[in-house]
C-alpha cells in the first residue's frame, strides 16, 4: 500500500530500505540521495552516471536497464533519478519512493545556481563530463528548458505511475519545499 509520509512519519527505515528519489531536473534528488546514503550507511546509485558515458554519450537503454538492475541488487541503497523508461526496473526493487515535488520556480532557482557551479568551477560529473555554461543559455541542451517541459508532466505522470498494483508496495514521501525535506531528513537522522 502506498502511504504518504511526512516530518512525523514514525518508525525506524526497515533493514532493507531501498529508496528512490525522483522530481524535475535540478530539485535536487542527488543532493538529497547523498545526504540519504551517508546518513544511513547505504549505497548511492546516481542513474545518470550510468545513463551517461565519456563525451556524454548516451548508454543504449537495454545496457542502461540491464547496468541498473546489476546496480540494484543490494539490500540497502539509495537511487536517483527519473528515467521513466527504466522505471519498471527501480520501482519494483524500491521500498521508499521521495518525490521532491516543489513548485517550478523553486526548482529553476537551484538549476540556476547549480548551473552556475558547475561551469565555472568546471565541475566533473561522471566519466570526465562537465556541463558547458552555454548549453543550458544557448542550446537546446538546456536543461531549464528541460525542467519547463517535464515539470508538469511528472506532476501528472508520477501519481499515475503510484497508482499501478505494481507499485502498492511502495511507501510514499511527497515533499512539496525544501523546508518540508529538511524536515524529513532530521526525523529520519533522528532515528539512527
Amino acid at each position: 500500500m502506498i502511504a504518504s509520509q511526512g516530518p512525523d512519519a514514525e518508525g525506524p527505515p526497515r533493514s532493507n530500505d531501498r529508496f528512490v528519489v525522483v522530481g524535475t531536473t535540478g530539485a535536487g534528488k542527488t543532493t538529497l540521495a547523498k545526504t540519504i546514503a551517508q546518513a544511513l550507511d547505504l549505497d548511492h546509485i546516481e542513474f545518470d552516471a550510468i545513463r551517461h558515458g565519456p563525451d556524454w554519450t548516451e548508454t543504449p537503454d537495454g545496457v542502461f536497464r540491464e547496468r541498473l538492475r546489476q546496480q540494484l541488487r543490494g539490500d540497502r541503497w539509495v537511487g536517483d533519478g527519473n528515467y521513466s523508461l527504466a522505471r519498471d526496473v527501480v520501482w519494483p526493487n524500491a521500498t521508499m519512493l521521495i518525490w521532491l515535488d516543489y513548485p517550478i520556480r523553486v526548482v529553476l532557482w537551484r538549476l540556476f545556481w547549480r548551473t552556475m557551479r558547475r561551469g565555472f568551477l568546471r565541475e566533473e560529473l561522471w566519466h570526465g563530463n562537465t556541463e558547458q555554461i552555454w548549453w543550458h543559455f544557448l542550446s537546446r541542451k538546456s536543461l531549464f528548458l528541460w525542467a519547463l517541459q517535464t515539470h508538469w508532466r511528472r506532476r501528472r505522470s508520477i501519481p499515475a505511475a503510484l497508482a499501478h498494483p505494481d507499485h502498492a508496495h511502495l511507501d510514499l514521501v511527497h515533499l512539496r519545499s525544501p523546508k518540508a525535506a529538511d524536515e524529513w531528513l532530521l526525523t529520519l537522522t533522528r532515528r539512527q
